[in-house]
């Protein structure tokens, strides 16, 4: 017999029926311990990630999408994006969207990503929330969800703000700093005239500001014919230049970098920045 050849007695010590057995009871051992090694991957802690200096959410009103940039919310975002510090959160949801929008604030601030957000991680919070219509609405429900969570706001702004039938936005929960309403009184959609503060010792309202379109029209060039016939008013609140500046400002000013914090605490800056909005004449 040639010396490579080998009896089949000495090519296994198994047969063949104790050969499958023992594949059997491997394959085994291999499902049983996949659980536990997927769990010890999952028990390796993620990278810790860096928390946005600030967010900034915007809501559009009606049925407005949320990239529409004929908007003034979405026109405001594209603008303060653009000059706000690189790591500023900014971003515009549908009003029907709120859900969304406050699962992304608490990603971005779950630096650990561990699912839950620690005392030192809701401390970093620096949020703005503003909306028209009924995603002025939105921002204020935004904020009452974010006090459910423990997480501070600091300014709030509703432009023509209209609740739906089941929804308050007229009570500002304690946990926003500063909040702000415009409004307009006429049409079959005219906004909210007054908002309050739940406690007025944590939240300052800073005012509720009157812009009476039939005594100032303002220009919408890209407005829908159906918005200038039926809601001429509620349309112009969207596209006026004099409150979505003044709205930009106020966002600016509260989330100045430092080296601009610092010259804005001058007498003479620091009058300007808690200066009420300039009314029409």
């Amino acid at each position: 017999m040639p010396w490579f050849a080998t009896s089949r007695s000495a090519q296994s010590p198994f047969t063949h029926s104790q050969s499958i057995s023992l594949h059997a009871s491997l394959l085994t051992l291999t499902l049983l311990a996949m659980p536990a090694l997927s769990r010890a991957v999952d028990a390796v802690p993620k990278p810790a990630s860096t928390a946005p200096s600030s967010i900034v959410i915007g809501f559009v009103g009606g049925f407005v999408g949320h990239d529409n940039l004929r908007h003034g919310p979405v026109q405001l975002a594209q603008r303060i994006r653009q000059t706000l510090p690189k790591d500023t959160y900014v971003n515009v949801f549908e009003n029907r969207r709120r859900k969304l929008a406050y699962d992304a604030i608490m990603r971005l601030l779950d630096t650990n990503h561990d699912g839950t957000l620690s005392a030192a991680e809701k401390a970093r919070a620096h949020i703005i929330l503003f909306g028209h219509s009924w995603g002025a609405a939105a921002a204020v429900l935004l904020a009452r969800d974010l006090r459910r969570a423990g997480i501070s706001v600091l300014l709030t702004v509703q432009v023509d703000s209209i609740a739906k039938s089941w929804q308050d936005d007229g009570v500002i929960p304690d946990n926003v700093a500063e909040a702000i309403n415009f409004y307009q009184p006429h049409g079959i959609l005219h906004g909210r005239t007054t908002i309050t503060a739940a406690d007025p010792v944590r939240t300052q309202v800073l005012g509720n500001y009157l812009e009476d379109y039939k005594k100032n029209p303002i220009d919408c060039p890209d407005a829908t014919w159906f918005a200038r016939v039926f809601t001429p008013g509620h349309m112009q609140s969207e596209c006026d230049p004099h409150v979505w500046s003044q709205i930009e400002s106020m966002v600016r000013q509260r989330l100045a970098p430092p080296s601009d914090a610092m010259s804005a605490s001058s007498p003479s800056a620091a009058a300007d920045s808690t200066a009420a909005p300039l009314k029409r004449q």
